[in-house]
């Protein structure tokens, strides 16, 4: 009975006692899911440091952070997000722009020749996704575009929410809407290549896509925080950039 009760005092206290997991929890927005892929491998190869990616709209990702979800690093889709965090004390320094997004209009069936902005008010077009503008930034900028052209209340009935730009393209490439609003990074990623015809739509048409970064605070005796650090450094090194414009990103 002594040897029984020995055994689980050392199998409670060694489950105590299990070292907390190193692995460097990025924070992503949706947009940046498939870059972020790419630069997770180019780290881990580089540094032998393990990382976990979380995928979610910038402001529900805002959101997990306030609650206190146990991220290392937040990669959002705009600056206002990170900003938001560093001026509630999440961050002992101001987030950094890593880079510019591109936002497109793509169809799965509406051929690029044809693809345009000024097609989403005929009555052929029964439904437009796009990325959830009080969450998502490239929905924002997709609300800006149809307000600067003068159609937003045209095609207000027609629109269709996605919860992220994920929700948003998967809408688009199974034909569920005629055409929607996305990043260039996805429709470049090689998960979506090929599937269906996008244009560019005009930089001058929104306001700048300003995608910023913040290593969010970690006690001073985190072991996680010099490698948080490490990462998040790495996503301005010359070797992230290059995956960045691959992506499409500026």
């Amino acid at each position: 009975m002594n040897l029984r009760c020995l055994s689980l005092f050392l199998v409670v206290f060694l489950a105590g006692c299990t070292k907390p997991s190193e692995k460097i929890v990025v924070a992503t927005a949706a947009n940046v899911q498939y870059v972020m892929k790419e630069i997770k491998t180019a780290f881990e190869k580089e540094s032998g440091k393990e990382i976990e990616i979380i995928v979610g709209s910038s402001g529900k990702l805002t959101t997990q952070i306030r609650e206190g979800a146990p991220f290392d690093v937040f990669v959002s889709a705009d600056t206002k997000y990170p900003l938001e965090i560093f001026k509630n004390g999440g961050s002992d320094e101001q987030p950094k722009i890593y880079a510019l997004g591109t936002l497109v209009l793509w169809s799965k069936n509406i051929p690029s020749t044809e693809l345009n902005t000024a097609i989403l008010g005929d009555e052929k077009i029964k439904k437009i996704a796009i990325p959830n503008p009080a969450t998502a930034p490239y929905g924002e900028a997709a609300v800006q575009v149809l307000k600067n052209e003068g159609s937003y209340e045209r095609v207000e009935k027609k629109l269709v929410f996605g919860e992220s730009i994920a929700q948003t393209a998967q809408y688009i490439t199974s034909g569920s809407v005629e055409a929607g609003f996305n990043a260039l990074s996805i429709v470049l990623s090689p998960e979506m290549k090929g599937k269906g015809s996008y244009v560019i739509i005009d930089s001058a048409a929104y306001k700048p896509i300003e995608q910023a970064a913040i290593l969010l605070r970690h006690s001073d005796n985190s072991p996680k925080k010099e490698s948080s650090k490490q990462f998040y450094d790495f996503l301005y090194s010359q070797k992230a950039k290059e995956i960045f414009r691959k992506y499409g990103y500026k």
